[in-house]
């Protein structure tokens, strides 16, 4: 692994690279060698910083993959983009502390995970062991059921307990380099999204950097009745009030307009 870092008290936009046949947006775009390693160009001409690599779908409803597939996907790919693109800061969408341990000793640099642990309990062990950036999401249930699941007296309040549990329980484990990813569209309506989006500066007691994934997702395309592809402009909309909201990491499928949109909401910090 190298020594690539990233400053986290700046807003930091997360390019995505879906190498899976199903997820809900840019299933089966980057079927090809050539096609992949052109999306990690794109995302870091356009001012990605992150390069977040997922191999399976976790999209509502989505089915099992199995290790043997999620890696047969991902790995041939890492090595390539380790190879050709040695500057760029990876991150690994995986929940399994197998793939998580490879993709490291690969060249692999965060590890995002989108279950918080829950689904595999030799994450923490393997992400103490490897002492790198953590991304732990929220999530109720599993892709597959999650939706069923999406019951909260308070979401924002509920959400903020099971980080405090989860903060101290990997700070015990010697593990500090943690993101939290308050997980829109995992187990939430739209409206406990909205209302996620409109309480995320709660999430600053925790001083730690907070993740926003809501590019082209359904609290956008399901409120205005249109489809994913028909939302950018509705993306960048919600990306500015996460931004001004505190989020400090976009994870975003439109690189340049993300990277924009940070630079808008800097300037008008900044304003006198």
């Amino acid at each position: 692994m190298n020594n690539n870092k990233i400053d986290f008290t700046k807003p930091q936009v997360m390019g995505i690279l879906n190498l899976t046949p199903d997820s809900f947006y840019d299933g089966n775009r980057y079927d090809t060698e050539k096609k992949i390693l052109q999306r990690v160009e794109q995302i870091l001409t356009e001012g990605g910083k992150i390069i977040d690599i997922g191999a399976f779908s976790s999209r509502p409803g989505a089915d099992f993959v199995s290790y043997d597939e999620e890696r047969r996907r991902l790995m041939p790919h890492l090595k390539k983009i380790v190879k050709f693109f040695p500057q760029a800061v990876i991150s690994i969408d995986t929940y399994r502390h197998q793939i998580a341990q490879e993709a490291v000793e690969t060249g692999a640099h965060i590890i995002n995970d989108i279950s918080a642990g829950n689904l595999d309990p030799l994450m923490f062990k393997t992400i103490a062991q490897l002492q790198v950036p953590y991304i732990m999401m929220h999530m109720k249930g599993t892709p597959k059921n999650m939706q069923n699941k999406a019951v909260y007296d308070d979401v924002t309040s509920e959400i903020k307990e099971f980080f405090k549990h989860k903060i101290v329980q990997l700070n015990n484990m010697g593990i500090t380099q943690i993101i939290i990813d308050p997980g829109f569209g995992f187990g939430k309506t739209v409206a406990q999204n909205y209302s996620l989006l409109k309480h995320l500066k709660e999430f600053a007691i925790f001083d730690k950097p907070v993740l926003v994934g809501i590019s082209r997702k359904s609290m956008l395309y399901k409120l205005l009745h249109k489809t994913p592809a028909e939302v950018l402009h509705a993306t960048s909309a919600a990306h500015t009030i996460a931004l001004l909201n505190g989020a400090k990491i976009l994870r975003v499928h439109d690189v340049a307009e993300a990277t924009d949109t940070i630079k808008i909401v800097d300037s008008l910090v900044k304003a006198n």
